[in-house]
């Protein structure tokens, strides 16, 4: 057999305790381990140029062209399995090990790869402990001077039927690797600024459910002042929030005030509203309002004892912002909303290259009036991925400003053009992949695709992408576990959702998701929880439909049929959507509301983007979704309902 020698970098992976994990439930960690393989591990190697030699059951060994390559892959790889083993129990983690060699190896005509760079590889992952990387001296040395790595010298260690003693180095993961700067660059205000218009649209998307929002309340619709809860929410069909003792770390964040009068720079006051919301509500034992609530009192009179009874909460923080130059000025007060006193106030100087650096510094001298423990106030920060290409940003950012009035299921919106430019123009581009992956998953969700397999290969890969480029987007996370729900992997949907929540805590639609995932598993009462938690956390949601929706459709699995009936019509009145119209149509069929039944039906039928109008056009829709028991007993329930409304068989 003819073979090659060349000098390769190799990395050699394997999974930590594989026999343990497969001994108590093999077929659950074979799928999550091709899982793995096909959202993460397969696509981070692609894009660092790496190739797959062989599987070796639950590890792997594969060949770059670069050090550097193997390293970056390598780190990307274990700082994605933290992200997923966040917040799972000890025994259902899987974590790897890796080694990575620089050496000779010698290639078969197949394409295998035998010699001692494999060996030496394959060594190291065995020394190497869980989640860690474990570098040889040759490779290491090639990276040292080109990439920012924290490492620990293990020193110089006798390696299984290895015959010379090899030095080894440790990486610690957790802290990206980078190109080392050349030279030392003044940063310009255009990036700076970008950086900024990225976290106000992401804050602004919050707005926005996945599957669409009523199309009655759109970002530019003027939204009514809020001074009386109960008259106020009549006209918006949303009842009186539920009166309740506030805890006692609990807090909305107030629309921060643009003092500059320069209605661009909006933006900058949104950016601070939003990330202190985010980050306050990371902390241990905190409840924060979602931003979402808290925007619908922007430009507004406001009785803080009034925001504080109708939200229940005891704080509110708020505050302004005022531009001058490359110079930003940022005040903010705490109030207790139960007695009106002022209990905090503070004035903060930056520039623009510090602001979120100064918005850290507001978090943590909120800790004394707040009673918090600087270490949870640490805890709170988060690191998100700056954008790599400030044009393919701007083409992405249109994209959403164009998403966010619409529904998101309407794939023929010209706005996702700029989706696809800034992915074209930058593969890495994450609010381009994450709101592509969102457009061809939500058709699947709400039984509208009319090429379910088309749909599902492009979201997949767009949600895999997006959190290739940046993990710690959690809309990214979002769209990953939308496509895991179409693909009836709700424990994994349940599992990326939980992360989710870890990211940004006051994300309510990853509340509303995670009542659709339990639903889907069978599990109603949980939903019924979840879609509560949500309607609690942001009470004045413009989205309040979807929440409305699914706590009816965990009441309707339930066979609580006039409470869901209750439900659907106030989903109904905020706006009207086919999901709910089936669901209704169904419901008061099994109530033995005979006329109202065959009216509603009447309005499902003729409504707009329905495309199931028979029993056998209905039926492989709604069941292709999840294949649980429950489930499909429940679906049954529901199409039966439909049959007696009047629905056609064919």
């Amino acid at each position: 057999m003819a073979e090659t020698r060349k000098l390769a970098a190799i990395l050699v992976s394997d999974v930590v305790g594989y026999s343990r994990l497969a001994g108590s439930d093999e077929d659950r960690i074979l799928a999550r381990l091709r899982a793995l393989r096909s959202d993460l591990i397969d696509p981070i190697i692609a894009v660092h140029n790496g190739r797959v030699v062989k599987r070796t059951g639950d590890g792997a060994i594969v060949e770059f062209r670069s050090v550097v390559d193997a390293v970056r892959c390598a780190i990307e790889v274990q700082n994605g399995m933290a992200e997923r083993n966040a917040g799972l129990a000890p025994e259902r983690r899987i974590e790897f090990r890796i080694g990575i060699h620089l050496g000779d190896v010698v290639e078969e005509t197949d394409g295998d790869l035998m010699g001692d760079g494999v060996n030496i590889a394959a060594r190291l992952e065995g020394i190497a402990k869980p989640g860690t990387i474990c570098l040889s001296e040759d490779a290491y040395r090639q990276v040292k001077s080109r990439l920012d790595l924290a490492v620990s010298d293990l020193g110089t260690t006798q390696l299984k039927n290895i015959a010379e003693p090899v030095r080894v180095y440790s990486v610690q993961v957790g802290k990206p690797a980078s190109l080392k700067p050349v030279k030392a660059v003044q940063r310009n205000l255009l990036p700076i600024i970008a950086a900024i218009v990225l976290l106000v649209v992401t804050a602004g998307v919050a707005g926005l459910y996945f599957a669409g929002g009523p199309k009655s309340v759109t970002p530019s619709t003027p939204q009514p002042t809020i001074t009386s809860t109960q008259a106020e929410l009549a006209k918006q069909g949303t009842p009186e929030p539920p009166k309740m003792k506030p805890e006692r770390l609990s807090i909305v964040v107030l629309p921060f005030t643009n003092l500059g009068g320069d209605p661009t720079q909006d933006y900058l006051a949104d950016v601070i509203t939003e990330e202190l919301t985010t980050s306050l509500s990371r902390i241990a034992g905190s409840f924060v309002i979602a931003r979402s609530t808290a925007v619908t009192y922007k430009g507004k009179p406001i009785n803080v004892k009034q925001v504080g009874r109708d939200l229940g909460v005891r704080y509110v923080l708020e505050g302004s912002t005022q531009l001058s130059g490359s110079r930003v000025r940022v005040t903010a007060q705490l109030i207790d909303a139960e007695s009106g006193a002022h209990l905090w106030s503070d004035q903060f100087d930056a520039n623009f290259a510090n602001l979120l650096e100064m918005q850290d510094e507001i978090v943590k001298r909120l800790a004394a009036p707040l009673e918090l423990r600087l270490v949870d106030v640490d805890a709170a920060r988060l690191a998100r991925t700056p954008p790599g290409n400030l044009d393919a940003q701007d083409l992405a950012l249109q994209c959403m400003a164009g998403v966010i009035p619409s529904a998101m299921f309407e794939g023929n919106n010209p706005a996702f053009d700029f989706c696809e430019r800034a992915v074209q123009m930058d593969e890495r581009n994450a609010i381009g992949l994450t709101f592509l992956s969102l457009k061809y998953v939500t058709p699947l969700l709400h039984m509208q695709s009319t090429d379910p397999q088309a749909d599902m290969r492009r979201a997949e890969g767009f949600a895999a992408r997006a959190l290739i480029a940046d993990r710690n987007f959690y809309w990214a996370h979002l769209a990953r576990a939308a496509v895991l729900i179409s693909q009836k992997r709700q424990e994994e949907a349940i599992d990326e959702l939980e992360r989710t929540l870890v990211i940004n805590p006051a994300f309510t639609t990853a509340y509303q998701q995670l009542c659709e995932a339990n639903n889907f598993l069978g599990q109603p009462d949980r939903g019924l929880e979840y879609a509560e938690k949500a309607i609690r956390l942001s009470p004045l949601d413009p989205r309040m439909l979807w929440f409305y929706g699914c706590k009816a459709w965990a009441l309707l699995m339930l066979q609580q049929d006039d409470r869901a009936i209750e439900w659907l019509r106030k989903t109904l009145a905020i706006d009207v959507v086919p999901i709910s119209q089936h669901l209704l149509t169904s419901a008061l069929a099994h109530a033995g509301r005979d006329a109202e039944a065959r009216e509603a039906l009447k309005q499902y039928l003729s409504a707009k983007g329905t495309t199931s109008k028979t029993i056998a056009e209905f039926r492989p829709q709604h069941r292709a979704v999840s294949d649980n028991p429950k489930w499909l007993a429940y679906s049954d329930r529901l199409i039966e309902g439909l049959r007696k409304a009047g629905m056609p068989e064919e």
